[in-house]
């Protein structure tokens, strides 16, 4: 699966210290998958004690990642 980011995903990723092996982990094997608007998804995974959020559009081949959140962090 080809992953593209978006301009706004990657200044995210950068201030919230979110890597790319992250954001290919939490949409390789999400937790929970949930449709969001406009064609969007949103997949959350716990990667290293925080729970992450990865909005994005596409299926199978190519996957362009709109956001990366952090909704929360345990011990820290």
């Amino acid at each position: 699966m080809a992953i593209y980011f978006s301009r706004h995903a990657r200044r995210q990723m950068k201030w919230r210290r979110v890597s790319e092996a992250d954001v290919r982990t939490v949409l390789d094997s999400p937790d929970r998958v949930e449709r969001s608007i406009d064609e969007r998804t949103n997949a959350y995974k716990r990667v290293g004690g925080r729970l992450l959020k990865v909005t994005y559009v596409g299926e199978e081949a190519d996957v362009v990642v709109i956001t990366v959140i952090e909704k929360e962090r345990v011990g820290g």
